[in-house]
């Protein structure tokens, strides 16, 4: 069953880009800790869908602006995920963060374990699907969105960033310049650029 969030994401055109940045498990209790970048059309709809999950038991949120924020979640843990992240446990796989959700709720993450353990995780695991297998010797840590397309803010950015010359050799404007262009906070333009030139950087070398 999808979780609520997951279904406000699929079923509405509030979300633009989520991703679980990291998490920790309570040693003791039942709940989970859970920090995501999120990307928005509406902050106050996604707070008040927030609202509604009964499994979570308070939220935290940091604005960057008013399209973007920081969500820090304590949050019950579901047995299906549970059970997933047992599985993982047993088969000594590990999880790479950041997990992103796509339009359609859809995880896509990275794992590194052995090739036996990922095919048992194929046909154990209904819904999982491997895009690319190779050795840990072969692993090359990622960008963080490197499953990520460039989305519609991203590229308002960094439209803004070289028309004002932030790209320009030698630089024309500073990272401070283009966050007051765009009138959003300096740390926002700093990692939605990064998000961005990973994007295109990794899709011209592939």
């Amino acid at each position: 069953m999808i979780h609520p969030i997951g279904r406000f994401i699929r079923d509405g055109d509030v979300v633009q880009y989520d991703e679980l940045v990291t998490w920790n498990l309570h040693p003791e209790l039942s709940v989970e800790y859970e920090l995501f970048y999120v990307e928005l059309t509406d902050i106050a709809s996604y707070c008040r869908a927030l609202e509604t999950i009964d499994t979570i038991e308070w939220y935290r949120t940091v604005r960057l602006d008013d399209r973007s924020l920081f969500v820090l979640v304590c949050q019950q843990l579901r047995e299906r995920l549970l059970a997933l992240r047992k599985t993982f446990a047993r088969l000594q796989i590990v999880v790479v963060p950041p997990v992103v959700y796509d339009t359609d709720a859809v995880m896509e993450f990275t794992v590194i374990g052995e090739q036996n353990a990922l095919q048992t995780l194929i046909e154990s695991v209904p819904g999982v699907t491997v895009l690319d297998t190779g050795g840990l010797e072969t692993y090359d840590r990622p960008a963080i969105d490197s499953t990520a397309s460039v989305t519609d803010r991203q590229l308002e950015m960094l439209e803004t960033a070289v028309r004002m010359g932030y790209y320009a050799v030698p630089r024309e404007a500073s990272l401070a310049d283009v966050a007051t262009a765009l009138e959003c906070a300096k740390s926002t333009v700093s990692v939605t650029l990064r998000k961005a030139e990973s994007t295109i950087i990794r899709s011209a070398l592939t």
